[in-house]
């Protein structure tokens, strides 16, 4: 954009426990994003970077997000497996909009992790459509490549972990760890006010699906998001 601009809002989101859990979490989530005219942005949703494009067709740059991690108590499943601990993630990203109303995502993610060492590379792509002045709707489909390393914190059991915990001892190995689709409604009640109601299905692949910790690979989450514009 050629001017400075930014949304504020609240969010719930409705999802699991931790990736593969079959327990439901609820959470209520603040959003907060910005963007200047030169090209640097801040916020809850894309972390804090740079877009060194001017094209609005065109979006590529760095920028710097968090890793939440997994704390051992947020379930009996995962009892003596420690903590993941929340890491920093240095990264990157290159979109196309080949249109107003289709987009095309990537992004690379490293850092997350035990060892610091874990890298996702996430793709995606969407569309969007307008059947009334105040409402918009839109879908996606997106999925995300892991290494081994960030496979092996969240998925995998080593020795130590399999002599606590009673789980199998499992490695894990690189490979797609998820895929996802995604519908959402945005309806503006407001010139800069709207609300917005997504819902998406996410599901495990490969190790990441056979892990002895994940309970249900295919999950299906929700979003209800009120948004100001300013």
């Amino acid at each position: 954009p050629d001017h400075n601009g930014g949304t504020i809002g609240l969010a719930v989101v409705a999802g699991r426990e931790y990736a593969g859990s079959d327990e439901r979490r609820t959470r209520l989530l603040p959003a907060i994003d910005y963007r200047w005219a030169n090209g640097w942005f801040a916020g809850t949703t894309n972390g804090i970077g740079y877009n060194f494009s001017r094209d609005p067709a065109l979006q590529y740059g760095l920028r710097l997000t968090a890793d939440f991690g997994r704390d051992e108590d947020r379930s009996r499943v995962l009892r003596g497996l420690g903590d993941v601990e929340a890491r920093p993630e240095l990264g990157a990203f290159f979109n196309v909009l080949p249109s107003r109303n289709t987009f095309v995502t990537t992004s690379l993610r490293y850092g997350s992790g035990n060892g610091r060492d874990g890298l996702l590379f996430d793709v995606g792509t969407g569309m969007s459509w307008q059947p009334a002045a105040a409402w918009r709707l839109g879908a996606g489909v997106a999925a995300t490549w892991a290494n081994a390393a960030y496979q092996q914190s969240y998925f995998g059991v080593d020795a130590v972990q399999a002599a606590r915990s009673g789980l199998a001892r499992t490695n894990m190995g690189s490979g797609v760890r998820d895929v996802r689709a995604s519908v959402s409604a945005t309806y503006s009640f407001h010139p800069k006010a709207s609300v917005t109601a997504a819902l998406s299905y996410s599901r495990l692949q490969g190790d990441a699906a056979r892990s002895p910790v994940v309970r249900e690979a295919g999950a299906l989450g929700g979003v209800v998001a009120v948004s100001y514009r300013f």
